[in-house]
């Protein structure tokens, strides 16, 4: 029955990232972020087309700015991003730990370190630069706190369903073996679940950028204005509304203690995680 149902997915798989992919060329996103729609729905299949269609599609031409203003959409957009950019790395480390026959806590610590490292100085701090300034070493540096925070979620989700999955099901530890990304699919699927409400606080405190629209300059008429939930105002200079600003520019600085303390707590759900992964796997 198990064959049935990931051949299935995988039928339903491709067809949602042909889906997404053709039509998000005429959605008005940060191209960051399409590609990130396209990365989430081919981990997690018919449910990252669903999230990319109610979150992000443009239902109508020109309001594609106030659709995604929302702060659910906006933290959608927040979420996509890191597990979009973290799960290549994730997925890496997944293969070199089967490959190596690495296992247990080694295997997740090598999948924590890939998809931190990938999903941080690649997605959250490379490809939104521009957000800094221009400056990749701002953005390192603006990025780190957030990023750890949001992987810390994704991972609290993702380890606990990898490992009993893997406990359980024939073949998911082999990457030649489709049971090997059914299973990394589902857990994945699992940590956007556990990594959304880390994603709110971030969003509303203006630590991440939510849904971000980007037009040709043919599009617009000199600068417009649009109001982002939880980031006041967000100018759209020529073509482009950035959404939520970076955190050098928020409004209310989260101070050092409350940064601190809602990092000890994304550790404290890591390792609720992993004791979970313990107790019912073979971690």
């Amino acid at each position: 029955m198990l064959d049935g149902v990931m051949l299935l997915w995988f039928v339903l798989t491709a067809i949602s990232v042909l889906y997404v992919g053709i039509d998000i060329r005429s959605t008005p996103a940060s191209p960051v972020l399409k590609w990130g729609f396209v990365l989430l729905t081919a981990y997690t299949g018919p449910v990252g087309a669903f999230l990319y269609v109610l979150g992000c599609r443009e239902p109508l031409p020109g309001v594609h700015e106030r659709y995604t203003m929302v702060r659910w959409r906006q933290v959608l957009g927040s979420t996509m991003h890191c597990v979009a950019g973290d799960g290549i790395g994730i997925l890496v480390g997944a293969v070199i730990a089967a490959l190596t026959e690495l296992s247990g806590f080694g295997d997740v610590a090598l999948e924590y370190v890939l998809g931190f490292g990938f999903g941080w100085s690649i997605f959250q701090s490379l490809f939104m630069r521009d957000m800094a300034d221009g400056s990749y070493m701002r953005a390192l540096v603006g990025t780190f706190f957030p990023e750890l925070l949001s992987m810390n979620s994704l991972m609290a989700g993702m380890v606990p369903v990898m490992t009993v999955a893997r406990a359980h099901v024939a073949g998911s530890r082999d990457p030649s073996h489709p049971a090997f990304w059914f299973v990394m699919s589902m857990a994945l699927l699992v940590g956007f679940v556990t990594a959304y409400p880390m994603n709110w606080w971030l969003v509303t405190r203006r630590l991440k950028h939510g849904m971000m629209t980007v037009r040709p300059p043919a599009q617009t008429t000199g600068d417009a204005e649009v109001s982002t939930p939880g980031h006041g105002t967000a100018p759209m200079h020529g073509h482009r509304n950035r959404g939520a600003d970076m955190p050098h520019s928020r409004e209310a600085p989260v101070t050092g203690q409350t940064l601190a303390a809602m990092t000890a707590l994304s550790f404290a759900v890591l390792a609720l995680g992993l004791g979970l992964a313990m107790f019912f796997g073979r971690l």
